[in-house]
């Protein structure tokens, strides 16, 4: 019983001894196989990256315009919806404009009546013009008239002078001497009133001279209202052509962000429109692997809403600041408890092929980026 006993418990050792052997036999083989695969793909990565630089921090861009009223108003009509295409021009929006069309016909009264000032001071100047050629023409007269009152003074002089002597004589009776004494103070008193003439027609001269240069004021400031009245009248024309809000340019429009008869705000963010322009990447690589990458080296750009398709790109431009300084608090690193943080500077990346697919990039889209430093 006991020899039975040792026999049946000494059968099953066989296949105890032989199973460990043939397990490391496996484990051995199994762990060559995954130690040549890691020494392989570690070979082959480290390979790549002598001659590539790659990130996923990346996405697409492009230009986005937002629709923004210049005048506050009231919306009547959105013409409109969401993601929409539209062209250049196109109606988008239109704000109640009654209050424009009235200070539109305001300003064109206004214009009105500064026309009809200047034609009211043109004509009191052209006026003016003509007293002041009559008042020359009276002075002209008057010195005409002196001329000859001087002449007559003279004789009317010489006349008593020569009746004085001849009175002494009594050459001449006294009436005669009377005579020539009242012509001589008649001749007189005319000269007098010649002149005294002569300085009236001068001061209304110099009065009608004065009251033109008024007037050429006037017309001068007639000018200036006309013009400043059609600047206003052009501003108003142009408040009423903004009640019109129109496509900046050709894209697509956003999620429309308006409802008829809400009161909009001048300034205020409407939504916005991204323009057909051919879109772009922004890749933003760490520092440390900048020091190889120049402007113009090739890029292979995969996006992840068409994987497998490889995008043609190239690397167009370097960010002039990290994208660390440009945030709204950029850190602060004058404090004592300073931990070092690798940056990532934003790289620009255009697309250079002419796939079909590009048109159906949107901004936002997340990509993998590939730069050849080579």
């Amino acid at each position: 019983m006991s020899q039975q006993n040792e026999t049946n418990t000494s059968k099953p050792a066989a296949p105890d001894t032989a199973a460990p052997k043939k397990k490391s036999k496996g484990f051995v083989i199994a762990l060559i196989i995954l130690v040549g695969a890691g020494s392989t793909f570690g070979a082959m990565k480290y390979i790549h990256g002598l001659h590539h630089e790659e990130t996923d921090d990346a996405q697409i861009e492009a230009s986005i315009s937002p629709v923004i009223p210049r005048i506050a108003g009231y919306v009547t009509e959105i013409r409109v919806k969401d993601n929409q295409k539209v062209k250049k021009g196109d109606t988008l929006v239109v704000l109640d404009n009654r209050s424009e069309m009235i200070q539109v016909e305001q300003a064109q009264a206004a214009l009105t009546a500064a026309m009809s000032n200047l034609n009211v001071a043109e004509a009191t100047t052209a006026a003016s013009k003509t007293n002041i050629a009559t008042y020359q023409a009276n002075v002209s007269t008057v010195d005409a008239q002196i001329e000859a009152a001087k002449i007559n003074l003279t004789r009317a002089t010489q006349d008593y002078d020569r009746y004085a002597n001849l009175i002494k004589d009594h050459t001449i009776t006294q009436q005669q001497f009377e005579q020539a004494e009242a012509a001589k103070q008649g001749a007189e008193k005319q000269l007098q009133v010649l002149q005294n003439q002569k300085n009236a027609a001068n001061r209304q001269t110099t009065a009608a001279t004065s009251q033109t240069n008024a007037t050429g004021q006037q017309v001068n400031v007639a000018n200036a209202t006309i013009m400043q009245r059609k600047a206003d009248l052009e501003n108003a024309r142009l408040n009423l052509s903004y009640t019109v809000v129109i496509a900046p340019e050709d894209g697509l429009v956003s999620k429309v962000n308006v409802q008829t008869g809400q009161f909009l705000q001048a300034g205020q963010s409407l939504f916005s429109i991204v323009l057909d322009t051919n879109p772009w990447v922004v890749a933003n690589f760490k520092e440390t692997q900048l020091s190889k990458m120049r402007p113009g080296q090739k890029v292979t750009v995969h996006v992840d809403a068409f994987p497998g398709h490889d995008f043609e790109a190239k690397l167009t431009s370097f960010s002039p600041a990290t994208g660390a300084r440009f945030a709204l608090l950029p850190p602060d690193n004058a404090s004592g408890n300073f931990v070092k943080v690798v940056q990532r500077l934003p790289v620009k990346i255009e697309f250079i092929g002419n796939e079909p697919q590009i048109k159906d990039l949107r901004p936002g889209m997340n990509v993998d980026v590939d730069v050849h430093i080579d």
